[in-house]
């Protein structure tokens, strides 16, 4: 059952329309009646955070939530009821039909019920995936360069002409000039509309991100040291945030596209799985933001290693990283060489499938271990971690590691690719054509043993700016749905530091698997309004429908053969070790709800205590 590849460049992309019935009349009143007659049949999704309330809180407790709502609910008084029974209505998010709210556990049970109520997410907080404790590896080498990593020493290319929002901790770049950053919003006091401020990172976590995305100083040069900034804080100064104040600040991003030419949002943050990606209000707002045509690049967590044994695991991705239309990046040491081929995957970045749903993520990996960006003495990461400052000609940065800086550095390369297609065509691809073009120019990465690392690791591979610029600079994406879109030959390997490296050549698109020459013809899966698909092939593992063949096993529905370890409906047995529902167990370590515990650590939750290597 394993097809070869020169037959499989044929591809069908499966949409699916979900028709939500409001069944709601005008008035509240009514609105009431109907939730007399349904509430035997009508039960809202909740997720697991609010699920555990419903069975252990009061009912005077209240809870912080975002509601999903049918078509139309607002307008037909769901918010002025609730209010009248005591919630407080928080943002009103129109990208994605919810609203944010904090509501008595007592209503809550009312809102579960209501005709006009799809789900009930619980607001939770939101982390920086950047790693802030001491992280182990070589002495600094002088001569290494982000950008030579990457191939991009000798391109001219420098992100001009391209916006780039920041949804983090704020950003200060000392280095940049005022006019590069274009706004500073704040979305931690919960508006859902802040006026420009004066720009701030007390954390400093942003400001990290937004250097190694395109710092212009010569000490510690960006991947697009040219773009502009949109600076959107939803981070306090320890680096914690609401994911309504996330969802907040992609409804700005999206508003105001137009007005400050947004092409890229970077997201190196997220909370754990609680619920399905179709119900999750962060992910739904990402998916909104891709719609809109914004490229959304998003961190995969770093939650892959046992803090206890140091044992790789999976099902680490946090959301949105789960986002289906996102870009979601891991982690990689490059040990401060400019050669590719001994890079290696960070134990701690965060391995696939995706947690519930069983989506393969990350999408690519990058360099994300040890890397150098700014920083001002003032803040909070600066302060606390002296072991990791680094001063350059008199300048003082930081030494961060994370799948938040290998977000970052995709974003720069997206910005690069961004700015060569303007120049070649006055017009950005769209972010499916941006996606599906990281994947087929990426670098396939072997373990320190040469195996191939899995899928589930690697995704399509580590990330090649320099190939993804050249296609492109090839590709033109103003011609019309089936024409050849390849405007020049285009060589399938990039070299860097004297290696000539193959491209990878794979792309993940829903069902079906995309090899070599499909990406060269404008197929309708490259527009806007193409939603990657929830089952994936990679290699020689296909996906069929609901069921799964992955090599020679068999996974039929939900339940999964996964080589001799099985996993049965939605419990997921991984050699000896175990996942039972949305509870991970992991040799003889528990996750249970909404804290990881490995071995007597607790990862989840407010502590945080993952660290690289």
């Amino acid at each position: 059952m394993r097809p070869a590849k020169s037959r499989c460049t044929r591809y069908v992309v499966a949409l699916a329309v979900c028709v939500l019935a409001a069944g709601a009349s005008a008035t509240h009143a009514q609105s009431a009646r109907g939730l007399e007659r349904s509430a035997k049949v009508h039960a809202a999704h909740v997720d697991e955070v609010v699920a555990k309330k419903f069975a252990r809180g009061k009912d005077t407790d209240t809870e912080r939530v975002i509601v999903t709502v049918a078509p139309g609910a607002k307008q037909r008084g769901l918010l002025q009821a609730l209010q009248a029974q005591g919630a407080t209505i928080g943002a009103d998010f129109t990208i994605t039909n919810t609203f944010s709210a904090e509501v008595p556990v007592k209503q809550l049970r009312w809102l579960q019920k209501h005709v006009d109520v799809v789900a009930i997410s619980s607001d939770v907080e939101v982390y920086s995936t950047g790693i802030s404790s001491s992280v182990s590896g070589r002495a600094l080498n002088s001569r290494y360069s982000l950008r030579s990593t990457l191939g991009l020493e000798s391109t001219s290319l420098t992100g001009a002409g391209v916006t780039v929002a920041v949804i983090d901790s704020g950003l200060v770049l000392p280095d940049t000039k005022d006019q590069r950053v274009l706004t500073t919003r704040d979305f931690t006091t919960g508006l859902t509309n802040p006026k420009d401020v004066k720009a701030a990172d007390q954390y400093g976590h942003g400001t990290h991100v937004a250097g190694l995305i395109g710092d212009d100083s010569d000490e510690a040069k960006g991947v697009a040291p040219g773009v502009r900034y949109v600076s959107l804080r939803v981070l306090d100064r320890n680096g914690v945030g609401k994911a309504s104040a996330v969802i907040n600040a992609l409804q700005w991003a999206i508003t105001n596209r137009r007005t400050y030419g947004i092409n890229i949002i970077n997201l190196s943050l997220g909370h754990p799985i609680y619920e399905p990606a179709a119900t999750d209000p962060l992910v739904q707002a990402v998916e909104a933001a891709v719609r809109a045509g914004i490229v959304v690049v998003a961190s995969a967590g770093n939650f892959g290693t046992n803090a206890q044994t140091d044992e790789v695991g999976y099902a680490g991705i946090s959301s949105p990283g789960n986002a289906p239309s996102a870009i979601t990046v891991g982690a990689l040491k490059t040990f401060d060489t400019t050669r590719r081929t001994d890079d290696l995957i960070a134990d701690y970045s965060s391995r696939g499938p995706t947690l519930i749903d069983g989506v393969a993520k990350p999408d690519l990996v990058a360099p994300g271990h040890r890397l150098i960006a700014a920083a001002t003495p003032s803040q909070r990461l600066y302060t606390n971690y002296p072991d990791l400052r680094v001063t350059i000609a008199k300048r003082r940065y930081l030494k961060l590691s994370g799948t938040s800086m290998a977000a970052a550095v995709v974003t720069g390369s997206v910005a690069l690719m961004v700015e060569e297609a303007k120049a070649q065509y006055r017009v950005a691809p769209t972010p499916n054509t941006i996606k599906a073009m990281l994947q087929a120019t990426a670098l396939p990465m072997k373990d320190d043993t040469g195996r191939p690392y899995h899928v589930l690791a690697q995704g399509a591979g580590s990330v090649n700016p320099a190939g993804a610029v050249t296609l492109a600079a090839a590709i033109n994406p103003t011609l019309p749905v089936g024409s050849h879109w390849l405007t020049r030959g285009v060589t399938e390997s990039t070299t860097i530091d004297g290696q000539n490296i193959v491209w990878g050549d794979n792309i993940v698109w829903g069902d079906n698997i995309v090899w070599g020459d499909a990406i060269y013809t404008n197929n309708i899966v490259w527009g806007d309004n193409i939603v990657w698909g929830d089952n994936i092939v990679w290699g020689d593992n296909i996906v069929w429908g609901d069921n799964i063949v992955w090599g020679d096993n068999i996974v039929w529905g939900d339940n999964i053969v996964w080589g001799d370890n099985i996993v049965w409906g939605d419990n997921i047995v991984w050699g000896d070790n175990i996942v039972w529902g949305d509870n991970i167990v992991w040799g003889d370590n528990i996750v249970w709800g909404d804290n990881i515990v490995w071995g007597d650590n607790i990862v989840w939750g407010d502590s945080v205590l993952t660290e690289g290597e």
